[in-house]
C-alpha cells in the first residue's frame, strides 16, 4: 500500500485534552494548514499492488440519522484509548493508536500491519470529554479486509464502547451514518467544536479509483455510559 494519509490535510485543531496538550506552536501550524487544505480522510485503502480478489467488496452505506440520544452522560475526565469495541461490527481491538499529524499536514493511519487496530487522533480530545472525538481506521489494504470490513453492519442506535487508560469505559450510541465522497469531506462537521462529549468513528468506502476508495464512511456517536 503506498504511502498515503486517511485524511488530506490536517483538521481543524480542536480543543486538545490537557492530558495529550501539544505546544501552542505546534497547535497554530496545524490550524493554519486546516485553514489552507481542509481535512478530509483520503487513502484509507489502495488497490495497487493488491493480488486479484484480496480486497474487500466495495461499500456503500445509507446516509441516515436520528435524534440524538435521550440519555446523555455528563463528560468525563481526559483519558486516553486503550480498546474499541463495535459490536456490531465484529469490532473488539486494542491497543488503540496514537497518531497525529504527518510531514503534509495531513492525519496520520495506521500502517498496514496494524490494519486491525484503531487510531486516535491526539490533537483532538479524549473520548468522553467534552468536544468531538476522533478515531479512526481502515476498511481495507492491498492486504485485504481490515478492521472495519463489515462497517456496513452499523445502525443508528447501536452502541460504540472506548476503554480509557484510567479503566473506565466510554459508551457512545450512534447517531447518524454518513458516506461522502472525499472531496467533499464535512471538515466542521467532524472536527467543529461541540457543547457535549461525541465520538466520530471514520473510515473508507465506495468503489477504487485510482488505487484509493472514492469515499469516507463517518459514524457520529453521542456519549450515553
Amino acid at each position: 500500500m503506498p504511502s498515503a494519509p486517511l485524511v488530506p490535510s490536517a483538521p481543524p485543531a480542536s480543543p486538545t485534552s490537557t492530558a495529550t496538550r501539544p505546544p501552542r506552536r505546534r497547535l497554530l501550524v496545524g490550524s493554519a494548514l486546516a485553514l489552507a487544505l481542509g481535512g478530509g480522510l483520503l487513502a484509507c485503502s489502495t488497490g495497487a499492488g493488491a493480488a486479484p480478489g484480496a480486497l474487500a467488496p466495495d461499500v456503500s452505506v445509507r446516509n441516515v440519522s436520528a435524534a440524538p440520544a435521550r440519555h446523555e452522560a455528563p463528560p468525563m475526565a481526559a483519558s486516553e484509548p486503550t480498546r474499541l469495541v463495535v459490536p456490531t461490527a465484529g469490532v473488539d481491538t486494542s491497543p488503540v493508536l496514537r497518531l497525529g499529524l504527518d510531514a503534509e499536514g495531513g492525519l496520520q493511519v495506521p500502517s498496514v500491519d496494524q490494519a486491525g487496530r484503531a487510531g486516535w487522533y491526539t490533537g483532538g480530545v479524549t473520548p468522553g470529554e467534552n468536544g468531538p472525538a476522533v478515531l479512526v481506521a481502515h476498511y481495507d489494504t492491498a492486504e485485504g479486509p481490515a478492521l472495519l470490513r463489515d462497517v456496513a453492519k452499523v445502525r443508528t442506535g447501536d452502541l460504540i464502547e472506548v476503554g480509557r487508560a484510567d479503566g473506565s469505559t466510554a459508551t457512545f450510541e450512534v447517531r447518524e451514518i454518513q458516506q461522502v465522497d472525499k472531496k467533499d469531506f464535512p471538515t466542521n462537521k467532524v472536527y467543529g467544536k461541540t457543547d457535549r462529549p461525541e465520538l466520530r468513528l471514520i473510515t473508507c468506502g465506495g468503489p477504487i479509483e485510482d488505487g484509493h476508495r472514492t469515499d469516507n464512511i463517518i459514524l457520529f456517536a453521542d456519549l450515553v455510559k
